[in-house]
């Protein structure tokens, strides 16, 4: 009978004390964790034959059961206005998107945690696909290693497919790889992590990163807020808001709020009275975000002109906010538009 060939474990995704252990289990000198983190992450080999400072038989010895774990995106689509969205095979043979934003000097890449999503927010098409699984931390690496502006990405939002709190290990691991001096060293600052309020996971987040932080609004009014977001059940988010005052705000670490605006739905000054009330004494920022039209969702995009009324009540009431920008939407990168149903359809 022919032998199943046992599958490689990736070492990127790996932090250094797993990587002492792989040293260990490979009987190389203790170091050599250190040698092999920073080929892997500061300086972005493909191949362990690549790692030139360790020995050709340490070498072969570590290629035995390990590989970096790097693959390229399968495909990739460019908007008019250069946003980029890539298309990667997970280990599993899933698909999930990364969506890779320029502008002006920064380059963002907005990294996808899950394949679909369990949240099942009325607006996003995400949660349409339903949820296949979380990304492991290298899977959700290799997106930032492997799409074309790799080397130039100045800050990451974990805003892509799925609810990043939803998958917190993995997260969290990432995280630390992305700060570490071993790792990629980034500093926190350029690092945010979107959330609908996984208000357990949130504390955790809160008390064991630095990274910025984004919450998943969209309305001050609770039974309003429960019929598009099914999460305001499970964590209300006045119970968020009851955790956030905990925190110091006004330092390090930022602090916004995403609001999608619906025509006739959230885009009233009642409802932006609501909001200012309703975050009242948080150090933060509103982002207002013009709703992307799905399918087979009722929702209609608000007006310029309400939306430009609603930042401008916040703004008078001491609430930094701005209307971000669109982008992607041509290619369905825009935010709420990521979803792989179709891409899986045609891979199949």
């Amino acid at each position: 009978m022919e032998q199943i060939k046992e599958q490689k474990k990736h070492l990127l995704g790996m932090t250094l004390d797993e990587l002492r252990l792989v040293a260990e289990e490979c009987g190389l000198p203790k170091f050599a964790a250190k040698q092999i983190a920073d080929w892997v992450y500061k300086k972005n080999v493909s191949s362990v034959d690549e790692m030139t400072n360790i020995s050709v038989a340490n070498r072969a010895l570590l290629s035995e059961k390990y590989d970096i774990g790097r693959y390229a995106p399968l495909e990739f689509q460019e908007s008019v206005d250069g946003t980029v969205k890539y298309l990667f095979k997970t280990e599993k043979d899933k698909l999930i998107e990364s969506v890779m934003i320029p502008e002006d000097d920064r380059a963002t890449l907005c990294v996808s945690s899950q394949v679909g999503c369990k949240m099942n927010c009325l607006f996003c098409m995400t949660g349409k696909q339903g949820f296949n699984g979380n990304l492991t931390a290298n899977e959700i690496l290799n997106q930032m290693y492997s799409v074309r502006e790799a080397e130039a990405l100045t800050n990451v939002v974990f805003m892509g497919m799925g609810e990043p709190l939803d998958n917190y290990e993995e997260l969290k691991k990432v995280l630390d790889i992305m700060t570490a001096d071993y790792g990629m060293a980034w500093s926190p600052k350029r690092i945010t992590v979107s959330t609908t309020g996984v208000t357990p996971k949130l504390k955790r987040f809160l008390d064991e990163s630095n990274a910025h932080l984004a919450i998943s609004i969209h309305s001050p009014e609770k039974a309003q807020r429960l019929s598009i977001m099914p999460v305001e059940k499970a964590f209300p988010m006045a119970d968020v808001l009851d955790l956030l005052r905990q925190y110091d705000w006004s330092k390090q670490r930022r602090l916004s709020f995403e609001y999608i605006m619906f025509d006739n739905f959230n885009d009233s000054i009642i409802h932006a009275k609501e909001l200012a009330q309703e975050i009242r004494g948080l150090d933060c920022r509103v982002n207002l975000i013009r709703f992307h039209a799905i399918p087979n969702v009722d929702l209609k995009t608000s007006t310029k002109e309400k939306m430009e009324a609603f930042r401008d009540y916040l703004t008078k009431k001491g609430v930094t906010s701005t209307i971000r920008s669109s982008r992607g939407e041509d290619i369905f990168a825009a935010c709420g538009m990521l979803s792989t149903v179709k891409s899986k359809q045609n891979n199949d």
